[in-house]
C-alpha cells in the first residue's frame, strides 16, 4: 500500500482535504514542471511523466507567500504544497469531506481534454 499524506485545512474560509504522494523529489511545481507544446495554442501541452524527468530541483524557484517547496514530505502541508505543487490534490467544495487521491505523473499529463493520456 502506498503511503500518502492527508490533511484537513481551511482554504479561502472553507474546510477541505489535501493529499500528497510524498514524492517531493519529483515535485517541480505547476509553474515549473517541464512540458511539451503540441500546437501554437498556449494551453495545448502535456507535462512530462516522472520517468521522462530526473529529480526536481530542491528549490524550483517558486514560492507561495514566503513558503518554498518543503525539504521533506513530513513538512506537508505548507502553502507551496497546496497552491503550487502539481502532485497535491484538494477535495471538492461540493464534497469537502472526501479526500481525493494525489495526482500522478506515471504517464504524460495533457492539459486539454481530448488528447491521448491523462488530463488534469
Amino acid at each position: 500500500m502506498k503511503t500518502i499524506n492527508v490533511a484537513q485545512i481551511t482554504f479561502f474560509t472553507k474546510k477541505t482535504f489535501v493529499t500528497c504522494d510524498r514524492k517531493c523529489n519529483k515535485a517541480w511545481g505547476i509553474n515549473s514542471r517541464p512540458k511539451e507544446m503540441l500546437s501554437d495554442h498556449e494551453d495545448d501541452f502535456y507535462y512530462l511523466s516522472d520517468a521522462e524527468l530526473g529529480d526536481a530541483p530542491i528549490n524550483p524557484g517558486t514560492y507561495e507567500c514566503d513558503e518554498a517547496k518543503p525539504l521533506s514530505p513530513d513538512e506537508f502541508p505548507n502553502k507551496w504544497c497546496v497552491r503550487e505543487c502539481e502532485r497535491c490534490s484538494m477535495s471538492s467544495y461540493d464534497d469537502p469531506n472526501t479526500p481525493l487521491p494525489p495526482k500522478t505523473f506515471d504517464d504524460r499529463v495533457y492539459n486539454l481534454g481530448g488528447r491521448k493520456g491523462v488530463t488534469i
